[in-house]
């Protein structure tokens, strides 16, 4: 594959956990950038500006659904692609749908459905992004049309129906 195809944060309490994700991610072409738990995540999610995070649930001092809730709660992050990894409870998962939670894999994983699920995450926020714009330019060409609308009224030609 070539070049990146996005920027992905890994967040997990284990060291082995990262490296394996990241390696596999890092094999498709994707960008990874680690936390070691939600506290870290929330500062680097800040500087680095992923495309998609991983979260793992148990994690110390900020576990994955409050770190997953915080960046839901944030102007910035609120539609950011979250996916939990982890060892998941049927609670978990009621848990992380309620903070709104996109995707989730359970430990331990294949890495083809780490990578796919990855990708499904980022297209669909491409998807949005790409919906997002064209509902902005026709915003803005609405916007022109009801202006030129307001400043010329309908039967004169003479220049004289100016506002």
């Amino acid at each position: 594959m070539s070049g990146v195809s996005g920027r992905v944060l890994v967040v997990d309490d284990s060291e082995v956990i990262r490296q394996l994700i990241r390696v596999n991610l890092e094999l498709e072409g994707f960008e990874v950038v680690t936390a070691a738990d939600g506290a870290e995540c929330l500062d680097v999610v800040r500087r680095v500006k992923p495309d998609v995070v991983t979260l793992d649930v148990m994690m110390p001092r900020l576990d994955g659904l409050r770190t997953a809730a915080r960046l839901r709660a944030a102007p910035g992050t609120r539609l950011l692609p979250i996916a939990i990894v982890s060892a998941c409870s049927p609670a978990d998962l009621d848990l992380g749908e309620s903070v709104g939670v996109d995707g989730y894999l359970g430990k331990p994983f294949d890495p083809a459905d780490l990578v796919a699920l990855v990708r499904r995450l980022m297209e669909r926020d491409r998807e949005h992004d790409r919906d997002r714009e064209h509902d902005r330019e026709h915003d803005r060409e609405h916007h022109r049309e009801h202006r030129t609308a307001q400043r010329f009224r309908p039967g004169r030609t003479d220049g004289s129906d100016r506002a």
